[in-house]
């Protein structure tokens, strides 16, 4: 990976102000990789207690936007699909793990999945991208 681009979405990533009010920490990028971190404390419940899904998705985004930006072309979200699996359990570090399983000059698709410290499976999500060719960033 660029080390370039690395040390952008590195420093992107720990200013962005969504990502910093909900906790996120950006743990690793490669080439098409991502791990973030968040974790599940009591602003981040729903109505019943549980973990709020837009929290979760938000987590989610978080990985598939540091990955689908690793090459260093600018890419914009086309679909996401998440499956929620289960609950995870107050005071939990979620990380989400995003994986690029194809990409073409134009298109790019990931594979994220959320775990718990103890890797239950608390989310998974296929998501697609718009890779802007004439939006290359960091190369310089």
């Amino acid at each position: 990976m660029d080390e370039k681009v690395k040390a952008f979405l590195t420093e992107k990533t720990a200013a962005e102000p969504y990502a910093r009010h909900l906790g996120m920490r950006l743990i690793r990028v490669d080439a098409g990789y991502a791990l973030v971190e968040m974790d599940f404390d009591e602003t981040k419940q729903n109505i019943f207690g549980l973990a709020h899904g837009g929290a979760i998705f938000s987590l989610i985004d978080e990985a598939f936007e540091v990955a689908s930006n690793s090459h260093g072309i600018m890419a914009v979200a086309l679909n996401m699909n998440v499956t929620y699996m289960a609950a995870p359990r107050l005071g939990a570090t979620l990380r989400a793990e995003a994986t690029e399983i194809h990409r073409t000059m134009r298109t790019a698709s990931y594979g994220i999945r959320v775990t718990d410290a103890e890797g239950t499976l608390v989310a998974v999500c296929q998501a697609l991208v718009y890779r802007k060719k004439d939006k290359a960033f960091a190369a310089t």
